[in-house]
């Protein structure tokens, strides 16, 4: 080969070789495997009543390497009693990623006996070879003897509101009564005014003062269906936290709110006789109820001890007055005023007032 040649070929290896070279990355440290760990759960929560725990949570999405979650995960759920381990609640779960988990769990007679202790609930999510991330945040609820079942339960619809009786039985735990609308208002259509807020569909109420053995719903709305339940509740404060330990619920008691009572009745009715440009008159004015459906009034009059006559028009007076012109001088009459509703009951007829109109000059 000639020298020259023998150079050039040289130079295009070396070329290539530095390419070559150029185009390698220098070999980085390898991933480690992902584990797969489901995150832990952060919002276990848990209710007892009576001999069961409800418990709720959310399932995450992802494991702990931020990858989505594929498949079922399987669930532990279990229970620590004091300082004690915590014990399996039954068998394993198996729930999909991003759902939203209940699991209600009968308490063993040991849990259900004796004074008022803390219980604690923890829910740990395993991959397929059974590891995990830990347990979740613990929902605490309190173990022990539960108040007694509230019996008796009656309820009664009065104009105030639906009062409620239970029998006493000499338990000293608070009641806490529950109601549920069977009756909830369609959507209502859609206008530029602002709707009026819906009620509730369920409320709940406590009552600590349980001599007494009644409580008053101020706040049911007439024309609805409600249903009550009862139960007492113990209280106990855990590490400056107020616990509550409820008894079983009472069979629920159907009330359907009718109203079919009249207004109050009105009062403070007097009645004054004018003269003005020859005509003579009686004016009345009255105290204005303030019930909500309120719809207007009736007066009525009467001489002596006749009959009573509707004098007013027979669409309701609005306000807490009345001009009545028919009258005549030296005549002496005899005034009350009903109040009515929206629905048309009326109440009875108020105290009277009595005026003589002055004779003719």
């Amino acid at each position: 080969m000639k020298p020259g040649m023998s150079w050039a070929l040289g130079a295009v290896l070396g070329a290539a070789l530095a390419a070559g070279l150029a185009g390698c990355g220098t070999p980085g440290a390898p991933l480690p495997p992902s584990l797969n760990l489901p995150e832990t759960v952060t919002n276990l929560s848990a209710v007892r009543t009576g001999n069961t725990v409800a418990l709720g949570w959310t399932m995450p999405r992802r494991n702990t390497d931020k990858l989505l979650l594929k498949g079922d995960v399987t669930v532990r759920v279990c229970r620590q009693d004091g300082a004690s381990g915590c014990v399996d609640a039954g068998a394993p779960l198996t729930v999909m990623p991003g759902t939203n988990a209940s699991f209600t769990d009968t308490l063993p007679a040991a849990e259900t006996a004796g004074a008022p202790r803390v219980l604690r609930y923890f829910v740990e999510l395993k991959n397929r070879n059974g590891r995990s991330a830990g347990l979740s945040n613990a929902a605490v609820v309190l173990a022990g003897t539960p108040p007694t079942a509230v019996e008796g339960l009656t309820a009664e619809v009065r104009k105030a509101g639906v009062v409620l009786r239970w029998t006493q039985n000499g338990d000293s735990a608070a009641v806490r009564l529950q109601r549920k609308l069977l009756t909830p208002a369609a959507a209502p259509p859609k206008t530029d005014l602002l709707p009026a807020p819906a009620e509730p569909v369920e409320q709940s109420l406590r009552i600590d003062d349980v001599d007494q053995g009644r409580a008053l719903d101020k706040t049911a709305r007439f024309g609805e269906v409600y249903a009550y339940r009862a139960q007492r509740v113990a209280l106990a404060t855990v590490d400056g936290k107020t616990l509550e330990l409820a008894g079983a619920l009472s069979t629920p008691l159907r009330v359907e709110t009718k109203d079919v009572f009249p207004p109050e009745v009105p009062s403070g009715l007097v009645a004054v006789a004018t003269a003005e440009n020859g005509e003579t008159a009686i004016d009345l004015s009255w105290t204005p109820s303030t019930d909500e459906d309120m719809a207007g009034y009736a007066v009525y009059r009467r001489e002596g001890e006749g009959a009573w006559q509707r004098v007013s028009p027979a669409v309701p007076v609005v306000g807490p007055a009345f001009h009545d012109a028919h009258v005549e001088p030296g005549h002496t009459y005899r005034y009350a005023v009903t109040a009515l509703d929206q629905r048309g009951h009326e109440s009875a007829r108020s105290g009277e007032a009595q005026e003589t109109v002055p004779a003719a000059q």
